[in-house]
């Protein structure tokens, strides 16, 4: 994998996960997509993964497309991580969207620990992850209405379920910048923090220490949320606890929780 973003293992299956182009704030250059999606495919994969931390090196989250990668004969066809628009290369997205939306997928929880900026894509990326953790100082905006564009990397798909409708349309609209007092305000982000990387690193090891396979599930369950049926998710309910009710991480749960210890899981 590109060293544009680095992986780093923690106690207790804790990824952690960095952007790394500080000296461009994270920008997203073709580069940096496909380090991106190389990170996302390689944490899919990856066994005894628990839970994973993401944020990005010196200054900023990320700040969005690097203008300087656009060149002007470039492909109106091509979008900005050298894939077709139009194609569904990854599953349901195209290149661009994986870059993001290819958080949601990965089958643990995922933190943003968000700093600095966080700007057009970045505040995409920022949305795919289950709990957003923010820096009040943090500036962010939905950027694309600035350069004649509309938000397209997974954004909209993944905002419905964060911000009121209204909300969201004046913030692409105007793509007004907002900080992140505001952010939290808005359902753009979970948390405000001093310091967003120690509130993310705790809570993930709150979350590691939960039953793996429960995890698993319930995450399942939170993705099912914007497009299922209530008999859907009502079965799947069902489906999903029959999936590790009595197994011996459940009963570990139990045991570990009577008799206050950690409990011990296996994956």
């Amino acid at each position: 994998m590109s060293d544009r973003v680095s992986i780093t293992m923690l106690d207790g299956g804790i990824a952690d996960v960095r952007m790394n182009r500080p000296d461009k704030m994270n920008a997203l250059d073709p580069t940096q997509w496909s380090a991106l999606t190389e990170a996302v495919d390689e944490l899919k994969a990856m066994p005894g993964l628990r839970v994973v931390v993401l944020s990005g090196e010196g200054r900023a989250f990320c700040a969005g497309l690097d203008l300087g990668s656009l060149g002007g004969d470039r492909d109106p066809t091509t979008n900005s991580a050298g894939g077709k628009f139009a194609e569904r290369s990854r599953g349901v997205a195209n290149d661009a969207q994986y870059g993001a939306w290819g958080w949601r997928e990965i089958p643990v929880p995922v933190i943003a620990a968000v700093h600095g900026v966080a700007f057009g894509a970045g505040s995409q990326i920022m949305a795919a992850a289950d709990i957003r953790i923010i820096h009040p100082d943090t500036r962010v905006a939905i950027m694309e209405m600035k350069w004649g564009l509309v938000p397209d990397v997974a954004g909209m798909a993944l905002w419905r379920t964060q911000v009121a409708d209204d909300v969201l349309r004046e913030m692409i609209y105007t793509n007004r910048e907002f900080s992140g007092t505001e952010a939290k305000a808005m359902g753009f982000a979970t948390h405000v923090s001093a310091d967003p990387m120690a509130h993310a690193m705790e809570l993930a090891n709150v979350i590691a220490n939960k039953n793996p396979h429960a995890m698993r599930g319930a995450k399942r369950l939170c993705n099912m949320l914007p497009n299922s049926s209530d008999l859907e998710i009502l079965q799947a309910e069902s489906d999903e606890q029959l999936k590790v009710i009595r197994t011996p991480n459940q009963m570990e749960a139990v045991m570990a929780e009577m008799q206050k210890r950690k409990p011990v899981f296996a994956d």
